[in-house]
């Protein structure tokens, strides 16, 4: 009897697939490591958080880091279960049940073609990604990912001295945030060192929600630690790790034009709104028209975040800073966060990449055909199981 090729149940689009059989893979079976803690675990943690002026909480950090971790090390296990050669579009995930909280990594396992077996690497870019990167000599090695956990709580002594602020930045609270926000970058930094990388690409930041009432949030980011023979003099000058945040295709095109990234740079700035002398009060009477004070307040917290950014930039001699992103967040009691986000770049000469073109596979978007808009409420009672 002839035997049945066994079917492979693969997370890769078409366009993927296409992309890394162009790198001498073909699709395999998704793998998932997952991790289940009790809430209670963690919620223990904010009852106290209100008396806190703000910044990381270092045990929850801890915990959900080895959630994470827990979670990555049987993906791990799974993916050399199913005698993988790497995996690509891995995601790091809080899925809320109700008490519970599922720590999950999931991704698409990758063969090579020719079976052999020279490496195995995990990546948090797609198909897609993964060409665009691997065909300008970044090298995976890695998945990994950097996150701190921390309570946006101010005490009630901070607020009163707010009362009496005119306008302008909250500078002790910014200091709090600016240190707390990069911790995140320093750890993900710290995990592709000691997978001997020289680059994290790709890098994805997530800000979420852990504990609302208690206002505990987690930022995350992850990333492809990875190996670029043709930047080690570069890397040699941020630190021994250039990390970035632009896209796939970005940095192949920033690559032809001869430029590399060097640094993902971030910064905040906290401003105190509605507690400007008579601006709060004067909303009543307003019917139309602008609150100038309310506008150049805004605009001088965007100009901060943004002054902070060209300092870091500065800083490493950097040439330009690329894909700027700005947030603004609001912390409660009358605090609004600013936060700017991008990658400083630099000339350098020498750069090659594989091939003289993307292919249009590389950079067509995926449509999706699959949207579910129903069941809202099933969603929110899931992650908010006590209301």
């Amino acid at each position: 009897m002839e035997e049945k090729t066994q079917i492979k149940y693969s997370g890769l689009s078409g366009n993927e697939m296409y992309c890394v059989a162009l790198l001498g893979y073909s699709p395999g079976n998704i793998v998932i490591g997952n991790s289940v803690y009790a809430m209670g675990l963690i919620r223990q943690f904010g009852s106290g958080i209100r008396t806190i002026v703000g910044g990381e909480i270092n045990q929850l950090t801890n915990i959900i880091a080895q959630g994470r971790q827990l979670s990555i090390n049987r993906f791990n296990e799974e993916l050399a279960k199913n005698n993988s050669n790497g995996a690509c579009g891995i995601t790091s995930e809080l899925v809320m049940h109700p008490n519970n909280v599922e720590f999950l990594t999931i991704g698409s396992g990758l063969h090579r073609q020719d079976n052999i077996n020279n490496y195995t690497f995990t990546s948090s870019s797609d198909g897609q990604e993964l060409f665009c990167q691997w065909d300008i000599g970044y090298q995976p090695i890695s998945f990994v990912f950097g996150n701190v956990a921390y309570s946006i709580g101010v005490t009630k002594g901070i607020i009163g001295s707010l009362r009496q602020v005119a306008k302008g930045e909250v500078k002790q609270y910014s200091d709090i945030f600016n240190t707390t926000r990069n911790l995140a970058l320093e750890r993900i930094v710290n995990e592709a060192r000691s997978v001997n990388a020289n680059s994290v690409i790709g890098i994805r930041t997530t800000i979420l929600p852990v504990d609302l009432t208690a206002k505990i949030h987690e930022m995350i980011m992850i990333g492809t630690a990875s190996y670029n023979q043709q930047l080690a003099e570069t890397a040699s000058s941020v630190g021994g790790v250039i990390t970035s945040d632009l896209t796939a295709e970005e940095t192949w095109n920033i690559a032809k034009l001869g430029y590399v990234p060097l640094k993902l740079v971030l910064s905040t700035s906290v401003y105190s709104l509605g507690l400007i002398g008579g601006v709060k009060a004067s909303f009543k009477n307003l019917v139309k028209g602008e609150i100038t004070e309310l506008t150049n307040m805004i605009y001088g917290a965007r100009e901060q975040a943004i002054n902070k950014l060209l300092e870091q930039a500065q800083s490493i001699n950097a040439d330009d800073i690329l894909g700027i992103k700005t947030y603004i967040y609001n912390l409660g009691s009358g605090l609004i966060e600013f936060l700017a986000i991008g990658t400083a770049v630099k000339k350098v000469d020498g750069l090659s990449s594989l091939t003289q073109q993307l292919p249009p596979q590389a950079i067509i978007r995926d449509k999706t055909t699959f949207v579910n808009v129903g069941n809202f409420s099933i969603a929110r009672d899931l992650q908010n199981p006590e209301q």
